[in-house]
């Protein structure tokens, strides 16, 4: 019963997140010119989608695909977790990069800036996914942290 009412929390908290993404993007970052341009071409979206994706499917991929005792201790777990707050911000950099240099603007700085905010949302998802997901591993429920 705890196992599900955890998984549903995660669910909802990525849930929540999708629905309120430009809120908080724009509370953790926001310059005006840029933060209007990333809402007018729905990029706030477009990086949410791309953020809980990569969290739920990097922590799946750890749980079940890799789900071995000779990687079940928690600097493995930190190694996945590291790939996801690499491969999340460089995804959502690129996809706004080229979304917004189509329309003849160059915010690489300020998109710098905001790809170091999502690493950061990316570590809080990635946390939530795996806490959620993590006790129907065979090999890997202890990790990070024992029961």
């Amino acid at each position: 019963m705890k196992n599900s009412i955890l998984l549903i929390a995660g669910a909802v908290v990525s849930l929540l997140f999708l629905l309120l993404n430009t809120a908080i993007f724009e509370a953790l970052y926001y310059e005006r010119q840029f933060s209007n341009e990333m809402y007018n071409q729905n990029l706030y979206f477009v990086v949410a989608v791309v953020t809980v994706l990569v969290a739920w499917v990097l922590a799946a991929v750890f749980y079940y695909v890799i789900n071995s005792v000779r990687f079940s201790r928690w600097w493995h777990w930190l190694c996945v977790l590291g790939a996801a707050c690499v491969v999340a911000p460089v995804t959502s950099f690129v996809l706004c990069n080229n979304s917004l240099s189509a329309e003849g603007y160059d915010f690489s700085a300020q998109l710098f800036s905001f790809a170091t905010v999502d690493l950061f949302v990316e570590a809080v998802l990635f946390v939530v996914a795996s806490f959620s997901m993590r006790w129907w591993s065979s090999n890997c429920r202890h990790t990070p942290i024992p029961e």
